[in-house]
């Protein structure tokens, strides 16, 4: 089998790409992958990290607002096409897969021109513009949310609710020391805080402001900047001469999932791969929804766990450090607390999500 996968822009399309493949390639060692992103792309550095083989074309987003670089963005298009077909042909692929995110536009799109079956998984219950633009033209349109079956009104005969790839890669992973590696114990009740695969800046600012008060909690805490952000706040964490040692601070952490597999609570953005993530594992969170993102489409993500009592939701604009520990507090120190709402975060996950994506994989290329 020869697929080629492509997505990028953010941590949430690429992931659930990664895990698809790390689970073809268990179902099916012969398999044969590429990825094509974005030469500047997130995609870039993650794919290559990861050992697969990775191709890029050129492409950008459209601007929502008037503006003369869509003019440029429509000629990026039509060559990007042209140089996904080149890509297409060369390789050969069975099946291609795009997850979201503009790169996949031209990739998926010049596939099904040329005939090749295809998938478009769309991880959020708001469909992106690039998945709603490439729905006409894709076999099938794989969905997380029951929600975003409503996204596609004219092509629900496409539509299979599959679930998140990472969904099914983070629940099979069990419990390690990996939080040594960072510095902290293994058997504290720890926080896990990241503002989503770039860092976010109301967070880091909320974490400052709430620091010196963390540093003399009985729990620990890790937290990731997002490496863009990394020097100045820990520049910031420096200067308070912490001596309690129960606070790391991480630039990124590339082995999330472990990661997430040893912490008590996490914090931060609500992208559906976290919470598919989050529900996998069954961890309690407290979830901001980012205010920068399509048709607000986090807040609703977050709603469908917060609903249900799975997880604490706070408005981006009302954090502050006295939010942060109060939420904080109200999560590690309370294990009982903790507890009900794990139960109800792991009854919403999908755990065989990547199973059921093969499954449609399989059957669109034997037939």
């Amino acid at each position: 089998m020869k697929i080629i996968l492509s997505g990028g822009g953010t941590g949430g399309h690429i992931y659930p790409a990664l895990a698809l493949i790390r689970r073809l390639q268990v179902m099916n060692p012969t398999v044969e992958v590429l990825y094509v992103g974005t030469e500047k792309g997130l995609e870039k550095k993650i794919v290559e990290k990861a050992g697969i083989p990775f191709k890029s074309v050129e492409i950008q987003g459209f601007k929502r607002s008037l503006s003369l670089s869509n003019f440029k963005t429509i000629q990026l298009f039509f060559k990007s096409v042209a140089d996904s077909k080149k890509i297409v042909k060369e390789f050969k692929p069975d099946i291609v897969i795009g997850t979201g995110g503009y790169v996949c536009g031209p990739v998926v799109y010049a596939a099904a021109k040329l005939n090749v079956p295809t998938i478009i998984h769309e991880q959020n219950s708001v469909a992106g513009v690039t998945n709603k633009f490439l729905a006409r033209f894709v076999s099938k349109i794989a969905i997380c949310f029951e929600e975003a079956r409503a996204e596609f009104p004219k092509f629900q005969d496409k539509v299979v609710l599959t679930g998140n790839p990472r969904a099914q890669e983070v629940a099979n992973i069990e419990k390690s020391p990996v939080l040594t590696e960072y510095g902290l114990a293994t058997q504290t009740p720890t926080l896990l805080i990241f503002g989503g695969s770039r860092g976010a800046r109301k967070i880091n600012e909320a974490f400052l402001e709430a620091l010196p008060e963390l540093a003399t909690k009985d729990y620990q805490v890790l937290f990731a900047t997002g490496e863009v952000h990394y020097e100045k706040i820990n520049q910031e964490v420096e200067k308070l001469n912490l001596q309690n040692k129960n606070v790391a601070v991480v630039p990124y952490i590339y082995n999330m999932p472990e990661v997430f597999a040893n912490v008590s609570v996490v914090m931060g953005r609500s992208g559906a791969t976290t919470l598919a993530e989050l529900t996998a594992l069954g961890l309690p969170s407290i979830l901001i929804p980012s205010p920068y993102v399509t048709n607000d489409h986090q807040t609703k993500n977050a709603e469908s766990l917060s609903h249900q009592n799975a997880a604490r939701l706070i408005p981006d604009n009302e954090l502050n450090g006295a939010q942060f520990i109060q939420a904080a507090d109200e999560l590690m120190l309370n294990e009982p607390l903790r507890e009900e709402m794990a139960k109800e975060a792991k009854k919403l996950g999908v755990v065989d999500a990547s199973d059921r994506l093969i499954r449609l994989i399989n059957k669109l290329i034997n037939n």
